[in-house]
This record gives C-alpha cells, sequence and structure tokens, in this order.
C-alpha cells in the first residue's frame, strides 16, 4: 500500500463515522398515525425559519458528507 491509499482511506474512514453520526442525529420526518390523526401542523413544509433550523443544516451535511464518501470510494477503487 502507498502512502496515497492510505490517507484515502483515513479521509474515507472518518467521511464514515462522521456521516453515520450526521444521519442518526437526523429526526424523523414523519409523525406517524399520531400525527395523521392529531393533526401536527406546527412543522409544514412551508413554516418559516426553515433553511436555518438544525435539521435543514444536517440534511445538507449529509447530501455533501455522502457525496464525498462516494468520490473516495471511486477513487479508491481506481487507486488500488
Amino acid at each position: 500500500m502507498n502512502a496515497l491509499t492510505i490517507i484515502f482511506t483515513v479521509v474515507q474512514l472518518l467521511s464514515c463515522v462522521f456521516l453515520i453520526a450526521v444521519v442518526l442525529l437526523q429526526s424523523g420526518k414523519s409523525s406517524g398515525l399520531s400525527g395523521a390523526v392529531s393533526g401536527n401542523s406546527a412543522e409544514t413544509f412551508f413554516s418559516k425559519g426553515k433553511s436555518k433550523s438544525l435539521d435543514a443544516t444536517l440534511a445538507r451535511m449529509t447530501k455533501w458528507v455522502g457525496i464525498v464518501f462516494v468520490v473516495l470510494t471511486l477513487v479508491l477503487s481506481l487507486v488500488k
């Protein structure tokens, strides 16, 4: 193994752990049947400040870390 492969592997492992943590920190998107019955309309798609909420930040982070993980996986498959 050369140094480049080791560096990419370490970065991929760190991105994998970070991706798992970001996904687990997100809240569920649906309330299930109880949300449909009780009419939980406090959190709608068009609510104010949705783009600045913690869930929106975690969703953006999930997208970007996922892209980094996929690119690193492709690079590692080409390098080895």
